[in-house]
Protein backbone atom coordinates (compact mmCIF):
# COMPACT_ATOMS: atom_id res chain seq x y z
CA UNK A 1 0.00 0.00 0.00
CA UNK A 2 1.39 3.79 -0.75
CA UNK A 3 3.37 5.08 2.39
CA UNK A 4 1.30 8.14 1.82
CA UNK A 5 -2.09 6.47 2.41
CA UNK A 6 -0.07 4.17 4.98
CA UNK A 7 1.66 7.00 7.05
CA UNK A 8 4.43 5.79 9.73
CA UNK A 9 3.68 5.38 13.36
CA UNK A 10 6.37 8.15 14.00
CA UNK A 11 3.92 11.03 11.21
CA UNK A 12 1.17 10.07 13.49
CA UNK A 13 2.30 11.26 16.27
CA UNK A 14 0.65 14.60 17.17
CA UNK A 15 2.73 17.72 16.21
CA UNK A 16 1.88 18.99 20.16
CA UNK A 17 4.44 16.69 20.84
CA UNK A 18 7.83 19.40 20.98
CA UNK A 19 9.18 21.04 23.68
CA UNK A 20 8.51 24.50 22.79
CA UNK A 21 4.47 23.45 22.98
CA UNK A 22 5.38 21.59 26.48
CA UNK A 23 6.56 24.88 27.71
CA UNK A 24 3.60 26.86 26.63
CA UNK A 25 1.45 24.12 28.27
CA UNK A 26 3.47 24.96 31.77
CA UNK A 27 2.69 28.79 31.21
CA UNK A 28 -0.44 28.08 30.54
CA UNK A 29 -1.02 26.14 34.18
CA UNK A 30 1.20 29.01 35.81
CA UNK A 31 -1.34 31.27 34.55
CA UNK A 32 -4.14 29.49 35.48
CA UNK A 33 -3.25 28.40 38.99
CA UNK A 34 -2.19 31.83 39.56
CA UNK A 35 -5.86 33.20 37.73
CA UNK A 36 -7.85 30.52 40.34
CA UNK A 37 -5.27 31.32 43.56
CA UNK A 38 -6.11 35.59 43.52
CA UNK A 39 -9.73 34.56 42.37
CA UNK A 40 -10.22 33.05 45.57
CA UNK A 41 -7.51 35.38 47.11
CA UNK A 42 -10.18 38.40 46.15
CA UNK A 43 -13.46 36.41 46.78
CA UNK A 44 -12.67 36.22 50.67
CA UNK A 45 -10.87 39.46 51.06
CA UNK A 46 -12.20 42.01 53.60
CA UNK A 47 -11.76 44.72 50.85
CA UNK A 48 -12.08 44.48 47.50
CA UNK A 49 -9.36 45.82 45.41
CA UNK A 50 -9.82 47.23 41.90
CA UNK A 51 -6.17 46.79 41.18
CA UNK A 52 -6.55 43.31 42.27
CA UNK A 53 -9.32 42.34 39.81
CA UNK A 54 -7.05 44.55 37.30
CA UNK A 55 -4.08 41.54 38.04
CA UNK A 56 -6.47 39.01 38.02
CA UNK A 57 -8.98 39.16 35.14
CA UNK A 58 -6.04 41.48 32.69
CA UNK A 59 -2.58 40.60 33.78
CA UNK A 60 -2.91 36.51 34.50
CA UNK A 61 -5.01 36.06 31.77
CA UNK A 62 -2.05 37.78 29.52
CA UNK A 63 0.38 35.09 30.86
CA UNK A 64 -2.03 32.02 30.17
CA UNK A 65 -3.13 33.42 26.18
CA UNK A 66 0.77 33.58 25.76
CA UNK A 67 0.67 29.93 27.17
CA UNK A 68 -1.85 28.75 25.09
CA UNK A 69 -0.24 30.53 22.11
CA UNK A 70 3.25 29.38 23.07
CA UNK A 71 1.42 25.46 22.99
CA UNK A 72 -0.28 26.44 19.33
CA UNK A 73 3.12 28.09 18.17
CA UNK A 74 5.02 24.85 18.75
CA UNK A 75 3.11 22.54 17.17
CA UNK A 76 2.62 24.83 14.03
CA UNK A 77 6.74 25.10 14.21
CA UNK A 78 6.61 21.28 14.41
CA UNK A 79 4.32 20.50 11.19
CA UNK A 80 6.52 23.07 9.15
CA UNK A 81 9.33 21.08 10.26
CA UNK A 82 7.60 17.95 9.39
CA UNK A 83 6.67 19.35 6.25
CA UNK A 84 9.80 19.88 5.39
CA UNK A 85 11.07 16.17 5.62
CA UNK A 86 12.46 16.19 8.66
CA UNK A 87 11.05 13.32 11.50
CA UNK A 88 8.99 14.55 14.20
CA UNK A 89 10.56 15.81 17.62
CA UNK A 90 12.44 12.77 19.70
CA UNK A 91 10.46 13.16 23.36
CA UNK A 92 11.01 9.74 24.48
CA UNK A 93 12.74 9.36 27.63
CA UNK A 94 14.54 6.46 28.44
CA UNK A 95 14.94 6.07 32.13
CA UNK A 96 18.19 3.50 31.58
CA UNK A 97 19.95 6.44 29.71
CA UNK A 98 21.41 8.65 32.27
CA UNK A 99 21.02 12.09 29.87
CA UNK A 100 17.34 11.13 29.50
CA UNK A 101 16.79 10.98 33.42
CA UNK A 102 18.42 14.22 33.49
CA UNK A 103 16.70 15.96 31.08
CA UNK A 104 13.64 14.31 32.92
CA UNK A 105 14.26 15.66 36.30
CA UNK A 106 14.98 18.82 35.05
CA UNK A 107 12.39 19.16 33.40
CA UNK A 108 9.81 18.32 35.96
CA UNK A 109 11.70 20.35 38.13
CA UNK A 110 11.85 23.38 36.13
CA UNK A 111 8.11 22.79 36.28
CA UNK A 112 7.17 22.43 39.59
CA UNK A 113 9.33 25.81 40.80
CA UNK A 114 7.99 27.66 38.09
CA UNK A 115 4.51 26.66 39.65
CA UNK A 116 5.78 27.85 43.01
CA UNK A 117 6.88 30.59 41.84
CA UNK A 118 3.44 31.65 40.37
CA UNK A 119 1.85 31.04 43.68
CA UNK A 120 4.48 32.86 45.53
CA UNK A 121 4.23 35.76 43.15
CA UNK A 122 0.66 35.67 42.44
CA UNK A 123 0.34 36.26 46.51
CA UNK A 124 2.60 38.41 47.21
CA UNK A 125 1.29 40.45 44.36
CA UNK A 126 -2.09 40.30 45.46
CA UNK A 127 -0.56 41.78 49.16
CA UNK A 128 1.51 44.34 47.62
CA UNK A 129 -1.52 46.29 45.80
CA UNK A 130 -3.09 46.10 49.13
CA UNK A 131 -0.33 48.21 50.12
CA UNK A 132 0.42 52.02 50.86
CA UNK A 133 3.73 52.10 48.58
CA UNK A 134 1.42 50.88 45.69
CA UNK A 135 -0.94 53.01 46.36
CA UNK A 136 1.44 56.06 46.85
CA UNK A 137 4.22 54.84 44.87
CA UNK A 138 3.66 53.00 42.15
CA UNK A 139 2.14 56.00 40.20
CA UNK A 140 4.80 58.29 41.89
CA UNK A 141 4.24 61.61 40.33
CA UNK A 142 0.31 61.80 40.49
CA UNK A 143 0.12 60.40 44.13
CA UNK A 144 3.19 61.71 45.69
CA UNK A 145 1.02 64.48 47.52
CA UNK A 146 -0.96 62.08 49.06
CA UNK A 147 1.68 59.46 49.92
CA UNK A 148 3.62 62.39 51.92
CA UNK A 149 0.67 63.59 53.73
CA UNK A 150 -0.37 60.31 54.67
CA UNK A 151 2.68 59.13 55.59
CA UNK A 152 3.19 62.75 58.00
CA UNK A 153 -0.89 62.13 59.19
CA UNK A 154 -2.58 60.44 62.23
CA UNK A 155 -3.10 57.83 60.13
CA UNK A 156 -0.61 56.47 59.02
CA UNK A 157 -0.86 52.93 59.80
CA UNK A 158 -3.90 52.86 57.94
CA UNK A 159 -4.35 51.58 54.86
CA UNK A 160 -4.96 53.18 51.85
CA UNK A 161 -7.98 50.56 50.63
CA UNK A 162 -9.16 50.38 54.60
CA UNK A 163 -11.04 54.22 53.23
CA UNK A 164 -10.85 53.92 49.13
CA UNK A 165 -11.91 50.74 48.67
CA UNK A 166 -15.22 49.47 49.20
CA UNK A 167 -17.52 46.33 50.30
CA UNK A 168 -20.18 45.01 49.02
CA UNK A 169 -21.26 43.91 45.35
CA UNK A 170 -22.19 47.96 44.58
CA UNK A 171 -19.11 49.21 46.06
CA UNK A 172 -17.00 46.21 43.82
CA UNK A 173 -18.33 47.12 41.27
CA UNK A 174 -17.35 50.82 41.53
CA UNK A 175 -14.28 50.34 42.75
CA UNK A 176 -13.51 48.36 39.54
CA UNK A 177 -14.77 51.19 37.26
CA UNK A 178 -12.72 53.63 39.28
CA UNK A 179 -9.50 51.58 39.39
CA UNK A 180 -9.82 50.98 35.77
CA UNK A 181 -10.07 54.85 34.82
CA UNK A 182 -7.47 56.05 37.35
CA UNK A 183 -4.94 53.30 35.70
CA UNK A 184 -5.79 54.89 32.05
CA UNK A 185 -6.03 58.57 33.08
CA UNK A 186 -2.21 57.77 34.35
CA UNK A 187 -0.85 56.24 31.24
CA UNK A 188 -2.22 58.49 28.84
CA UNK A 189 -1.60 61.63 31.36
CA UNK A 190 -5.41 62.79 31.92
CA UNK A 191 -5.23 63.52 35.37
CA UNK A 192 -6.20 66.15 37.30
CA UNK A 193 -3.69 68.51 38.66
CA UNK A 194 -4.58 68.93 41.97
CA UNK A 195 -6.68 65.43 42.37
CA UNK A 196 -9.96 66.85 42.84
CA UNK A 197 -11.85 66.43 45.78
CA UNK A 198 -14.56 65.89 47.61
CA UNK A 199 -14.16 62.27 45.91
CA UNK A 200 -17.57 61.51 44.55
CA UNK A 201 -17.48 57.60 45.25
CA UNK A 202 -15.81 57.29 48.50
CA UNK A 203 -17.64 54.80 50.91
CA UNK A 204 -20.00 56.61 53.88
CA UNK A 205 -18.07 57.41 56.66
CA UNK A 206 -20.16 55.13 58.85
CA UNK A 207 -18.32 52.34 56.61
CA UNK A 208 -14.72 53.62 57.07
CA UNK A 209 -14.20 56.40 59.80
CA UNK A 210 -17.05 54.48 62.22
CA UNK A 211 -14.83 51.12 61.51
CA UNK A 212 -12.58 52.72 64.58
CA UNK A 213 -14.06 56.15 66.21
CA UNK A 214 -17.71 54.66 67.60
CA UNK A 215 -19.72 57.72 67.73
CA UNK A 216 -21.23 56.30 71.34
CA UNK A 217 -17.74 56.77 72.56
CA UNK A 218 -17.11 60.25 72.07
CA UNK A 219 -17.52 61.52 75.82
CA UNK A 220 -16.08 64.65 77.33
CA UNK A 221 -13.86 67.25 76.52
CA UNK A 222 -10.40 68.16 75.52
CA UNK A 223 -7.62 70.29 76.65
CA UNK A 224 -5.67 71.73 74.12
CA UNK A 225 -3.45 74.49 73.28
CA UNK A 226 -2.61 76.38 70.17
CA UNK A 227 0.54 77.81 70.01
CA UNK A 228 0.72 81.13 67.07
CA UNK A 229 3.12 83.86 66.63
CA UNK A 230 2.84 87.39 65.52
CA UNK A 231 4.02 88.91 62.20
CA UNK A 232 6.23 91.28 64.10
CA UNK A 233 9.76 91.88 64.45
CA UNK A 234 9.77 90.21 67.47
CA UNK A 235 7.78 87.21 66.21
CA UNK A 236 6.14 87.50 69.47
CA UNK A 237 4.05 84.43 70.77
CA UNK A 238 0.65 84.06 71.29
CA UNK A 239 -1.18 81.38 72.61
CA UNK A 240 -4.71 80.13 73.35
CA UNK A 241 -5.38 77.08 75.53
CA UNK A 242 -9.17 75.56 74.59
CA UNK A 243 -11.70 72.87 76.29
CA UNK A 244 -13.22 71.54 73.56
CA UNK A 245 -16.71 70.13 73.80
CA UNK A 246 -16.46 67.07 71.97
CA UNK A 247 -19.47 66.10 73.45
CA UNK A 248 -21.06 62.17 73.35
CA UNK A 249 -23.99 60.60 72.01
CA UNK A 250 -24.55 57.43 74.80
CA UNK A 251 -25.92 59.66 78.06
CA UNK A 252 -25.00 56.49 79.84
CA UNK A 253 -21.28 57.89 79.40
CA UNK A 254 -21.51 61.30 79.64
CA UNK A 255 -23.50 63.95 78.88
CA UNK A 256 -25.09 64.36 75.01
CA UNK A 257 -23.82 67.22 72.87
CA UNK A 258 -20.95 69.09 71.67
CA UNK A 259 -19.41 69.23 68.59
CA UNK A 260 -20.42 66.00 67.66
CA UNK A 261 -24.27 66.58 68.57
CA UNK A 262 -24.84 66.87 64.67
CA UNK A 263 -23.76 63.07 64.27
CA UNK A 264 -25.75 61.65 67.43
CA UNK A 265 -27.86 58.63 66.17
CA UNK A 266 -31.65 60.66 67.38
CA UNK A 267 -30.69 63.63 65.23
CA UNK A 268 -30.44 63.95 61.58
CA UNK A 269 -29.03 67.21 59.37
CA UNK A 270 -28.78 67.84 55.52
CA UNK A 271 -27.69 69.81 53.71
CA UNK A 272 -27.28 71.54 49.89
CA UNK A 273 -24.03 72.86 48.53
CA UNK A 274 -23.91 74.79 45.53
CA UNK A 275 -20.26 74.38 44.74
CA UNK A 276 -18.33 71.46 44.04
CA UNK A 277 -15.91 71.89 47.12
CA UNK A 278 -18.83 72.15 49.53
CA UNK A 279 -17.69 75.22 50.79
CA UNK A 280 -20.57 77.21 50.13
CA UNK A 281 -24.38 75.87 52.19
CA UNK A 282 -27.06 77.82 51.76
CA UNK A 283 -29.67 75.23 52.82
CA UNK A 284 -29.29 73.19 55.77
CA UNK A 285 -32.51 70.88 57.19
CA UNK A 286 -32.54 69.53 60.59
CA UNK A 287 -34.51 66.70 61.90
CA UNK A 288 -34.37 66.10 65.68
CA UNK A 289 -35.28 62.51 67.84
CA UNK A 290 -38.75 63.94 68.01
CA UNK A 291 -38.99 63.83 64.10
CA UNK A 292 -39.69 67.83 64.17
CA UNK A 293 -38.43 69.04 60.87
CA UNK A 294 -36.52 72.94 60.46
CA UNK A 295 -35.50 73.89 57.44
CA UNK A 296 -32.40 77.26 57.48
CA UNK A 297 -31.69 78.65 54.45
CA UNK A 298 -29.45 81.87 53.43
CA UNK A 299 -32.01 85.14 52.31
CA UNK A 300 -31.27 85.23 49.17
CA UNK A 301 -31.66 81.24 47.90
CA UNK A 302 -34.98 80.23 46.46
CA UNK A 303 -33.77 77.44 44.29
CA UNK A 304 -35.89 74.17 43.92
CA UNK A 305 -33.70 71.66 46.20
CA UNK A 306 -35.44 68.43 44.51
CA UNK A 307 -33.12 69.95 41.36
CA UNK A 308 -30.21 69.13 43.81
CA UNK A 309 -28.65 66.60 45.75
CA UNK A 310 -29.15 67.04 49.08
CA UNK A 311 -26.41 65.81 51.35
CA UNK A 312 -26.46 63.63 54.78
CA UNK A 313 -24.21 65.09 56.67
CA UNK A 314 -21.17 62.71 58.08
CA UNK A 315 -17.67 62.57 59.55
CA UNK A 316 -16.22 63.49 55.99
CA UNK A 317 -18.06 66.98 56.20
CA UNK A 318 -15.93 68.87 58.87
CA UNK A 319 -13.51 66.38 58.98
CA UNK A 320 -12.46 66.29 55.40
CA UNK A 321 -8.99 65.87 55.66
CA UNK A 322 -8.00 62.78 57.91
CA UNK A 323 -5.23 61.44 56.36
CA UNK A 324 -4.24 63.84 53.57
CA UNK A 325 -3.63 67.44 55.67
CA UNK A 326 -1.57 70.17 54.43
CA UNK A 327 -0.62 72.51 56.52
CA UNK A 328 -0.49 75.95 55.78
CA UNK A 329 2.35 78.49 55.52
CA UNK A 330 1.64 79.99 58.56
CA UNK A 331 0.76 77.19 60.52
CA UNK A 332 3.51 75.09 59.24
CA UNK A 333 6.05 77.78 60.31
CA UNK A 334 3.91 78.48 63.65
CA UNK A 335 4.57 74.40 64.56
CA UNK A 336 8.30 74.35 63.81
CA UNK A 337 9.01 77.72 65.99
CA UNK A 338 6.89 76.60 69.28
CA UNK A 339 8.96 72.91 68.69
CA UNK A 340 12.25 75.16 68.48
CA UNK A 341 13.13 73.78 65.32
CA UNK A 342 13.14 77.97 63.61
CA UNK A 343 14.73 80.05 66.42
CA UNK A 344 11.94 82.48 67.21
CA UNK A 345 14.23 85.35 68.10
CA UNK A 346 15.39 85.58 64.52
CA UNK A 347 14.16 88.78 63.86
CA UNK A 348 11.16 88.76 61.32
CA UNK A 349 11.32 84.92 60.64
CA UNK A 350 7.63 83.92 60.76
CA UNK A 351 6.92 86.64 58.07
CA UNK A 352 10.18 86.04 55.89
CA UNK A 353 9.58 82.13 56.32
CA UNK A 354 5.75 82.11 55.35
CA UNK A 355 6.49 84.80 52.67
CA UNK A 356 9.43 82.31 50.66
CA UNK A 357 6.73 79.17 51.58
CA UNK A 358 3.97 81.27 48.89
CA UNK A 359 6.00 82.12 46.15
CA UNK A 360 4.99 80.34 42.99
CA UNK A 361 7.46 78.01 42.31
CA UNK A 362 7.49 75.31 39.17
CA UNK A 363 9.42 72.59 40.88
CA UNK A 364 10.11 71.11 44.36
CA UNK A 365 14.28 71.89 43.28
CA UNK A 366 13.64 75.15 42.38
CA UNK A 367 11.48 76.26 45.22
CA UNK A 368 14.18 74.60 47.92
CA UNK A 369 17.36 76.91 46.11
CA UNK A 370 15.28 79.77 46.08
CA UNK A 371 13.87 79.67 49.61
CA UNK A 372 17.97 79.06 50.58
CA UNK A 373 18.98 81.89 48.43
CA UNK A 374 16.12 84.01 49.43
CA UNK A 375 16.73 83.71 53.51
CA UNK A 376 20.17 83.63 52.98
CA UNK A 377 19.55 87.09 50.95
CA UNK A 378 17.26 88.48 53.80
CA UNK A 379 20.17 87.02 56.97
CA UNK A 380 23.74 87.37 55.44
CA UNK A 381 25.47 87.24 58.86
CA UNK A 382 23.21 85.43 60.64
CA UNK A 383 24.30 82.06 61.83
CA UNK A 384 20.97 80.81 62.95
CA UNK A 385 19.47 81.01 59.43
CA UNK A 386 21.33 77.86 58.46
CA UNK A 387 19.27 75.57 60.56
CA UNK A 388 16.33 77.71 59.97
CA UNK A 389 16.39 77.30 55.93
CA UNK A 390 16.36 73.60 56.40
CA UNK A 391 13.46 73.52 58.06
CA UNK A 392 11.59 75.63 55.98
CA UNK A 393 12.87 73.89 52.80
CA UNK A 394 11.36 70.76 54.78
CA UNK A 395 7.98 72.19 55.20
CA UNK A 396 8.01 73.03 51.34
CA UNK A 397 8.61 69.30 50.68
CA UNK A 398 6.05 67.96 53.02
CA UNK A 399 3.52 70.42 51.94
CA UNK A 400 3.46 71.62 48.54
CA UNK A 401 3.85 70.17 45.36
CA UNK A 402 3.89 72.19 42.57
CA UNK A 403 4.35 69.56 39.89
CA UNK A 404 0.41 68.74 40.71
CA UNK A 405 -0.28 72.22 42.25
CA UNK A 406 -1.52 70.63 45.23
CA UNK A 407 -1.02 72.67 48.52
CA UNK A 408 -2.72 74.11 51.04
CA UNK A 409 -4.83 76.57 49.05
CA UNK A 410 -5.72 73.45 46.76
CA UNK A 411 -7.49 72.16 49.84
CA UNK A 412 -10.02 73.62 52.08
CA UNK A 413 -9.69 71.86 55.61
CA UNK A 414 -13.83 72.16 57.59
CA UNK A 415 -12.01 71.42 61.07
CA UNK A 416 -12.36 74.57 62.54
CA UNK A 417 -12.91 78.47 61.15
CA UNK A 418 -9.69 80.03 60.92
CA UNK A 419 -8.33 79.73 57.17
CA UNK A 420 -11.48 78.07 55.89
CA UNK A 421 -14.79 78.63 55.98
CA UNK A 422 -15.50 75.51 58.34
CA UNK A 423 -17.90 75.84 60.98
CA UNK A 424 -19.01 79.11 59.75
CA UNK A 425 -19.93 77.51 56.52
CA UNK A 426 -23.48 77.06 58.12
CA UNK A 427 -22.92 78.96 61.64
CA UNK A 428 -22.59 82.06 60.38
CA UNK A 429 -25.81 83.85 61.29
CA UNK A 430 -27.07 83.95 58.16
CA UNK A 431 -29.01 80.70 57.79
CA UNK A 432 -32.48 81.48 59.47
CA UNK A 433 -35.83 79.73 58.90
CA UNK A 434 -38.64 81.04 56.63
CA UNK A 435 -40.00 83.05 59.23
CA UNK A 436 -36.49 84.33 60.00
CA UNK A 437 -37.25 84.07 63.38
CA UNK A 438 -34.81 81.13 64.37
CA UNK A 439 -31.30 80.71 63.12
CA UNK A 440 -28.12 78.29 63.67
CA UNK A 441 -26.61 79.80 66.43
CA UNK A 442 -23.45 81.60 65.42
CA UNK A 443 -20.63 83.60 67.19
CA UNK A 444 -20.87 81.84 69.86
CA UNK A 445 -17.30 80.41 71.07
CA UNK A 446 -18.59 78.86 73.59
CA UNK A 447 -20.95 76.61 72.10
CA UNK A 448 -17.96 74.35 71.00
CA UNK A 449 -15.74 75.58 73.01
CA UNK A 450 -14.03 77.68 76.24
CA UNK A 451 -11.06 79.42 76.15
CA UNK A 452 -9.47 78.67 79.55
CA UNK A 453 -5.99 81.31 78.79
CA UNK A 454 -4.75 82.89 76.50
CA UNK A 455 -2.08 85.33 75.90
CA UNK A 456 1.85 84.66 76.71
CA UNK A 457 4.24 84.22 79.53
CA UNK A 458 1.91 84.30 82.90
CA UNK A 459 -0.97 84.76 81.03
CA UNK A 460 -1.40 80.84 80.36
CA UNK A 461 -1.64 80.52 84.22
CA UNK A 462 -4.41 82.54 84.49
CA UNK A 463 -7.18 79.60 83.68
CA UNK A 464 -10.67 80.97 83.91
CA UNK A 465 -12.94 77.51 83.93
CA UNK A 466 -16.23 79.45 83.02
CA UNK A 467 -14.20 80.63 80.25
CA UNK A 468 -13.48 84.49 78.88
CA UNK A 469 -13.70 86.32 75.76
CA UNK A 470 -11.21 86.14 73.22
CA UNK A 471 -8.57 88.92 72.55
CA UNK A 472 -7.66 89.44 69.33
CA UNK A 473 -3.76 89.99 69.54
CA UNK A 474 -3.39 93.50 68.49
CA UNK A 475 -6.63 94.68 69.71
CA UNK A 476 -10.58 94.08 69.79
CA UNK A 477 -12.30 93.35 66.48
CA UNK A 478 -15.64 95.67 67.21
CA UNK A 479 -17.47 94.11 64.20
CA UNK A 480 -17.12 90.61 64.78
CA UNK A 481 -15.88 89.51 61.81
CA UNK A 482 -15.09 86.02 60.31
CA UNK A 483 -11.73 84.87 60.79
CA UNK A 484 -11.39 84.39 57.44
CA UNK A 485 -11.79 87.75 56.30
CA UNK A 486 -8.58 87.92 57.26
CA UNK A 487 -6.43 84.59 57.75
CA UNK A 488 -5.88 82.96 54.27
CA UNK A 489 -2.54 80.74 55.45
CA UNK A 490 -0.12 82.93 53.77
CA UNK A 491 1.75 86.50 54.07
Amino acid sequence: MNSENNPSPQTRLSAFRNWISFIGVVVAVGALFSFLLLFVLDAIAKFSNPYVSILTYMGVPAFLIGGIALTFGGAWLERRRRARGSGPTSLQIDLNNPRDRRVLVTFIAGSVAFLLLSAIGSYNAFNFTESVTFCGETCHKVMKPEKTTHDLGPHARVACVECHVGKGVSWFVKSKISGSYQMYAVAFNKYERPIGTPIKNLRPARDTCEECHWPQSFVGNLDRTFNYFQSDASNSPYSIRLLLKIGGSDPRRGPVGGIHWHNLPGNKVEYVATDNARQKIPWVRVTDASGKVTVFKTKNFTNDISQMEVRTMDCMDCHNRPSHRYLSPEKAVNQQMALGHIDPTIPWIKTNAVYVLTRPYQTEDEARASIASALAAKYPSDARIGAATAVVQEIYSDYFFPEMKASWASYPDNVGHMIWPGCFRCHDGRHKTEDRKLTIKANDCNTCHTILAQGAGDELNKLAPAGQKFNHPGGDLDDNPSCVDCHNGGP
